[in-house]
């Protein structure tokens, strides 16, 4: 261990010259004994998940493979028994790891907080959704943060992936630690780091996918890295601030231009022209263009969510964002746009909506996944519902869903045996045969059908077909 010992010839013979240097050896000492321990901390000590939801299970699966041990904390018991029973969503490759971890030494899953004090890094990865008034529902990520500054202990690295508003992690974590009594970036270590995992998208596993970072200190920065760089590159950046508003900016950024493709979508409906070949026409161009198709609408916690998190901080600062809330309000708006096409369209077919059935054919957000969460589709059953049609949906993901009404849906397991006036595309799941839909009468916003169509047609090309 080197040691500071400068010269002070000022000080030739003089005690209080001695006296100086002890005292800088000492806290030399100290500092390097100190980070050892925090380096200790960080790559032996275990690291603890808490919330294990679509991002936290894919995390610890990765850290477990990566070698660490890992400690899985959830407040939900259900949680825990569908993981330790398999029984999540989960794509095949992190299938394949659950089974592997499922009984090792190194993969422990607990409702117990006090467990949290085992570990030398604890990565926060709860949902941060929005309320019925589109503001941040912050009830989730504050209890997390509560329990982690609850069970801190020195020589810890905090983490927090959850989407989040602009000073969210100083506030929620670094000045209840420092309250405590913690010199936060020196002897407990705090950053934010947004998650990226794309749910269902096998395409862009996260360990392929760059981790951006910031620490309150640059110190903090090394000590995440350190762990986050176990599964995927590090991208680091100066302050908790930019990392939290990278993530807002990232999702911003999809729903403006999704908004765009709605609208897109609707102008090319205008004109009688198709949407798709639009959209691929242009992607054509080697740059400065992105593909982006219109739809249902958008769900899951990121884009329905994460720009009104941005909405609120500027609101809270006395700024102002018109474009990104005009393209909100689009979103917001666009199932009931869907509704009212589809009762357009039952008019254009003779029939009335009370004597209606109309199937909403996939109710996940996304394709490939069986997450519902602020899925389009359920404010388009309730919408048409409420209009008087009888509307039904399939899903081979889906067994059931709660409409926003209160009302409870069961998927029907074979729409292509049964008589629709009208079938709504909201998504179509890979892996299952959709040519049924080609005798029937069908509202596909998001092209769904075409777009798979241009898809077989390239590959047949593509084969010398």
């Amino acid at each position: 261990m080197s040691l500071l010992t400068p010269s002070r010839p000022d000080h030739a013979g003089d005690s209080s010259g001695e006296t100086d240097i002890l005292t800088l050896q000492t806290e030399t000492i100290a500092a390097e004994q100190a980070v050892l321990f925090a380096e200790v901390m960080t790559t032996v000590r275990p690291v603890a998940i808490v919330g294990l939801g679509y991002v936290g299970l894919p995390t610890a699966l990765s850290l477990h493979v990566s070698g660490a041990s890992v400690i899985g904390i959830d407040v939900s018991e259900a949680r825990l028994d569908g993981i330790r029973h398999a029984d999540v969503d989960l794509v095949a490759a992190d299938r394949e790891r659950l089974a592997g971890a499922l009984g090792s030494e190194r993969f422990v899953l607990s409702t117990d907080a006090t467990r949290l004090a085992d570990a030398g890094t604890v990565i926060i990865c709860v949902p941060t959704p929005v309320d019925s008034h589109l503001a941040p529902d912050l009830t989730l990520v504050r209890r997390a943060c509560e329990m982690v500054v609850a069970q801190a202990v020195q020589g810890q690295t905090i983490i927090l992936t959850s989407t989040v508003h602009v000073g969210c992690t100083r506030e929620m974590l670094v000045e209840p630690l420092a309250a405590r009594g913690f010199d936060v970036g020196t002897d407990i270590h705090v950053a934010f780091s947004p998650e990226r995992i794309d749910p269902g998208n096998t395409r862009f596993p996260q360990e392929t996918v760059p981790r951006v970072l910031g620490g309150v200190t640059p110190a903090s920065t090394a000590r995440a890295a350190q762990v986050l760089g176990r599964v995927s590159r590090v991208v680091p950046v100066e302050s908790l601030e930019a990392a939290e508003l990278t993530k807002l900016y990232e999702n911003t950024f999809r729903a403006v231009n999704i908004a765009l493709a709605n609208e897109m979508t609707e102008i090319c409906r205008t004109f009688g022209v198709d949407a798709v070949e639009v959209v691929q026409a242009a992607e054509t161009k080697p740059y400065g263009f992105m593909p982006f198709y219109g739809g249902t609408g958008v769900g899951g916690h990121c884009i329905p969510c994460d720009p009104h998190y941005l909405l609120w901080s500027l609101r809270a600062s006395g700024g102002q964002a018109p474009l990104i809330a005009l393209a909100m309000d689009e979103i917001a708006a666009r199932p009931r746009e869907i509704v009212r096409q589809a009762i357009e369209s039952l008019a254009d077919l003779g029939v009335r909506p009370a004597e209606a059935r109309v199937l909403v054919l996939g109710v996940a957000y996304k394709a490939g996944i069986a997450d519902v969460r602020e899925s389009p589709a359920l404010e388009i059953l309730e919408g048409l519902r409420r209009r008087g049609v009888t509307a039904v949906f399939s899903d081979p993901l889906v067994a059931s869903v709660r409409l926003p009404g209160g009302e409870t849906a069961s998927s029907i397991a074979h729409p292509e045996r049964e008589s629709f006036d009208l079938i709504v595309i909201n998504v179509l799941h890979p892996d299952v045969d959709h040519h049924w839909l080609a005798s029937r009468a069908v509202l596909d916003p998001g092209n769904h059908v075409s777009r798979r169509v241009r898809r077989l047609a390239a590959a047949h090309v593509s084969a010398g077909g």
